[in-house]
C-alpha cells in the first residue's frame, strides 16, 4: 500500500474541516478497494486503526490542538470518520474476491452448523428439581440466598445461641480474618439453607409458603456418605392456625408424590434448636415395600428428613421488622432434607463421591 500523508489543516472553519476529512476518507477508500484477501484486511486494519501507529491515531493527534470553540464540531466529525472506517476493517464485512484458496475463505451461511450433543440434568439437580416441583404444585414459592452468610443469619436468628455445639469450628467453615468483627457480623459458609427463611420473613409478611433448595458447606470428612459440600431442600409455612397435623399431612402428601402412593410415613420425636416440637420423618422402604431388607437394615423404614413447628423464639428475631410474625397470632412449620441422600437412594448410588467426580461413564447413565 502506498504511504499516506495526513493533510494539513489550515484552520477549523467548516470548509477546511470538510476538505480535511474528505481527503482522509478518500485515501481510505483507495486502500480498501485494493483489499482482496483476509491477510490484506488485517494489514488494512493495522494501518488505519492500529492502537499505536494507526492513521486514525495520528489524525486524532493533529486535531487535539483544536481551539475550545471548535472541539465539539471536530469531535463530531472525527467520530463519524471512525464509524465509517472501523466496520470496513472487519474481515466479516469484506467479501472474499478471486478464485481458488482466497475465494474459499468466504463463509457459506447456508451450511448447517455443528450441533452439540444434548446433555442431561445431573442426578443431584434432577432430584432437587423434582422435590421443588412437588412442593410448587402445593402452592410453595421458591427462595434462594447467598452461600456466604453472617453468624447472625446462620445461627443466632435461628435460635442457636453462642456456645451451641453447631457453632463448633469442626462443623462450620469460617471465612478467614473475621476475629475483629462482632460475632454476629462474622462471615461463614452457610451450614444449612435456613438463613433464607429468616431473610424471606424479614422481606415478606405472612402468610408464607416457601421451599428453599441450595448448596451448603460443613467441615465433614469425606467418606461414602458424607461430603463437605452438599445440597438441601428446606421448607417453611407460616399462617394463622397452622398445626402439627398440617405438617404431617404436607410431608405425607409430598413423600407419596415423590416416591409413590404406596409409601407410608411415620414421625419420631427429635430436637432442632429452631423448631419445637421437632420430629424425624421415616418412610416405608421403597426397595422392599416395608418388609425388611439390607438397605433399610431389615427395619422396613428409612429415615429421610427432619421437621417441626417453628419455635416462637425464631419469630421474635423477625417481628421487629415484620410485625405480622407475632407468635401469639401466627404459627408455622419447617422441614429440611438432604438431596444427596435422596438421590443416592433413588438411583442406587453407593458412594457420594460419584456425584462430584465428573466421571462421564457414571453421568451418562442418567441421560
Amino acid at each position: 500500500m502506498p504511504s499516506i500523508e495526513i493533510p494539513e489543516l489550515q484552520d477549523y472553519s467548516p470548509a477546511s474541516l470538510d476538505s480535511f476529512f474528505s481527503t482522509i476518507l478518500a485515501q481510505f477508500d483507495q486502500d480498501a478497494a485494493a483489499v482482496d484477501s483476509v491477510e490484506a484486511v488485517e494489514q488494512l486494519r493495522i494501518r488505519w486503526i492500529g492502537r499505536k501507529q494507526g492513521l486514525l491515531t495520528r489524525v486524532g493527534e493533529v486535531l487535539k490542538d483544536a481551539p475550545a470553540e471548535a472541539r465539539r464540531e471536530v469531535g463530531k466529525r472525527f467520530n463519524a470518520l471512525k464509524s465509517a472506517i472501523e466496520p470496513r476493517c472487519d474481515p466479516a464485512q469484506i467479501p472474499a474476491r478471486g478464485a481458488g484458496a482466497e475465494a474459499s475463505e468466504a463463509i457459506d451461511i447456508t451450511l448447517p452448523g455443528n450441533r452439540r450433543a444434548l446433555g442431561a440434568e445431573h442426578p443431584l439437580i434432577r432430584t432437587m428439581n423434582e422435590i421443588v416441583t412437588v412442593f410448587a404444585t402445593m402452592g410453595y414459592s421458591v427462595g434462594l440466598g447467598p452461600e456466604v452468610e453472617t453468624d447472625y443469619y446462620n445461627f443466632e436468628s435461628l435460635n442457636f445461641p453462642p456456645g451451641h455445639p453447631a457453632r463448633d469450628t469442626q462443623d462450620t467453615l469460617v471465612i478467614a480474618h473475621q476475629e475483629r468483627k462482632p460475632l454476629r457480623e462474622r462471615l461463614l459458609m452457610r451450614t444449612h439453607t435456613s438463613p433464607v427463611q429468616i431473610h424471606t420473613m424479614e422481606e415478606q409478611p405472612p402468610p408464607l409458603r416457601i421451599v428453599i433448595p441450595g448448596k451448603v458447606h460443613r467441615n465433614d470428612a469425606a467418606d461414602a456418605t458424607h461430603s463437605p459440600i452438599f445440597h438441601q431442600v428446606e421448607g417453611l409455612c407460616v399462617d394463622t392456625n397452622i398445626t402439627f397435623s398440617d405438617l404431617k399431612g404436607t410431608l405425607d402428601h409430598a413423600m407419596k408424590a415423590f416416591f409413590g402412593a404406596s409409601v407410608k410415613t411415620r414421625f419420631f420425636p427429635s430436637f432442632f434448636p429452631f423448631t419445637e416440637p421437632s420430629a424425624d420423618v421415616q418412610i416405608s422402604c421403597i426397595f422392599c415395600g416395608g418388609r425388611g431388607c439390607r438397605k433399610c437394615k431389615h427395619s422396613g423404614w428409612i429415615e429421610l428428613l427432619g421437621c417441626g413447628m417453628v419455635d416462637p423464639a425464631v419469630f421474635s428475631f423477625v417481628v421487629r421488622q415484620q410485625p405480622g410474625y407475632d407468635s401469639k397470632k401466627i404459627s408455622g412449620f419447617a422441614f429440611g432434607m438432604g438431596v444427596e441422600r435422596i438421590a443416592m437412594m433413588k438411583y442406587g448410588i453407593g458412594d457420594i463421591s460419584q456425584l462430584y467426580s465428573g466421571d462421564m461413564r457414571f453421568l451418562e447413565q442418567f441421560r
